[in-house]
């Protein structure tokens, strides 16, 4: 993994909307650019409002995007049955997988309760570690995040042993502070080896998150003041999550 820094960049905008549609008309620049380099674009995506809101933005518009030469991975995953509405890879289908060209082999979800390794998140854990060393060995070409008003990314919170991990590329997360409790994660060794890390944040309420972000806050405390792109890091916020700023 690198240890190549860049300092956030805030990119802010009036609402949700105008990031959501900021961030798509970049990501498309950035995915075809990739495209361009070797032919194959790395993403991992995310949940939460933004998150989703960027997938279904892109379903309506992606541009020259040429969803036949992407990957798509997952930042992290609850840990729940695989029909779960809970599972971050099914809203994903339904904002923009189900709608765009993209094969099926070429979409990398984290391994559901019940599954392959049944109810044994370390071993998701492990073998979703086998699928990046595999098909994404030299990191993302982007990896989007949301965050939580206590500043969590993935499913690294504050004081918990996944925020500290330093080696693996992904681990299992036991008694998350927020339901459901068992999930699986990227790190932040995983997240930081990407050539652009991007965050889409709204609404006041991640308002303290985002200054401990621009303050350099310690990522024990604030996860997402940790994350970092090799090339770029972009904090997109909306008005409300900038008040503090």
């Amino acid at each position: 993994m690198t240890d190549n820094v860049t300092a956030p960049e805030f990119s802010r905008h009036a609402d949700q909307d105008a990031l959501v549609e900021a961030a798509r008309a970049r990501f498309v620049d950035v995915v075809t650019a990739a495209q361009a380099d070797d032919g194959m674009a790395r993403v991992a995506v995310t949940g939460g409002g933004a998150g989703i809101g960027l997938l279904a933005a892109l379903a309506a518009d992606s541009g020259d995007v040429d969803w036949g030469r992407i990957m798509i991975f997952f930042g992290d995953e609850r840990f729940v049955p695989e029909e779960s509405p809970d599972r971050n890879v099914g809203q994903a289908r339904e904002a923009l997988l189900d709608h765009v060209g993209i094969p099926e082999s070429h979409v990398f979800p984290i391994a559901p309760s019940g599954g392959a390794y049944l109810n044994d998140p370390v071993c998701a854990a492990d073998a979703y570690a086998d699928i990046l060393a595999m098909h994404a060995p030299d990191g993302f070409d982007l990896h989007l995040l949301g965050m939580g008003p206590e500043g969590h990314v993935n499913s690294l919170f504050p004081h918990t042993p996944a925020i500290a991990e330093t080696e693996r590329t992904v681990v299992e997360v036991r008694d998350c502070p927020k339901p459901p409790p068992t999930r699986v994660s990227l790190t932040l060794p995983a997240v930081n080896a990407s050539r652009r890390v991007w965050l889409l944040v709204s609404g006041d309420a991640k308002a303290e998150a985002v200054k401990a972000i621009a303050d350099g806050a310690d990522p024990a405390d604030w996860p997402a003041a940790g994350v970092h792109g090799t090339q770029e890091t972009i904090v997109f916020v909306d008005d409300a999550a900038a008040s503090m700023l």
